[in-house]
């Protein structure tokens, strides 16, 4: 799918958010997780240079964007099944507040998964517009975090139309590679 299309409704969404701003002064945050999700965020990378924008991922032994991105933040990586996760999660929430407050931006971009939801949590309790996408990995069934992100999230996009069955209200435009 063409990144222009991705940028076209990002844009469109930020102005009926009434943050009627020239496009070079919207100001993205770019969230993701590290692998999957992350390979799926940096085909974005023609929004991420058009824009001011910033990256938060998870501080793994793969960080292949160091250099590339001159903004890049890194919170704890998260396992649901550790029994420290709620403390990781507290520990992500605070990192995310520091780099909310510092960065400001207006419109948070998020492929998943569960480190990055205290970025989209404040996003939405700050007013901000939160857009997020399914991984490509889910065909037919959704992910934990993305069925929490359906209810709060601005755009909901799916990267295959059988996931329409299960997020009837999300936007299908095919996928992100």
């Amino acid at each position: 799918m063409d990144c222009v299309i991705w940028e076209e409704r990002t844009v469109e969404m930020v102005k009926k958010g009434k943050i009627v701003k020239e496009r070079e002064d919207i100001k993205v945050c770019f969230a993701a997780s590290s692998g999957g999700h992350f390979e799926q965020l940096s085909m974005l990378r023609p929004m991420m240079e058009t824009y001011d924008s910033f990256i938060i991922t998870e501080e793994t032994d793969y960080n292949a964007l160091k250099s590339s991105m001159e903004k890049v933040y890194y919170m704890r990586q998260v396992n649901r099944k550790e029994h420290m996760v709620l403390f990781c999660m507290m520990i992500n929430f605070f990192r995310s507040c520091r780099i909310f407050h510092k960065e400001k931006p207006d419109v948070v971009v998020c492929t998943g998964v569960l480190a990055m939801i205290p970025i989209c949590l404040i996003a939405k309790l700050m007013r901000k517009k939160l857009i997020y996408i399914e991984s490509f990995a889910k065909v037919t069934t959704p992910t934990e975090t993305g069925r929490l992100m359906y209810r709060i999230a601005d755009q909901f996009y799916v990267q295959w139309e059988s996931m329409l069955e299960v997020y009837p209200n999300a936007i299908y435009l095919g996928g992100i590679y």
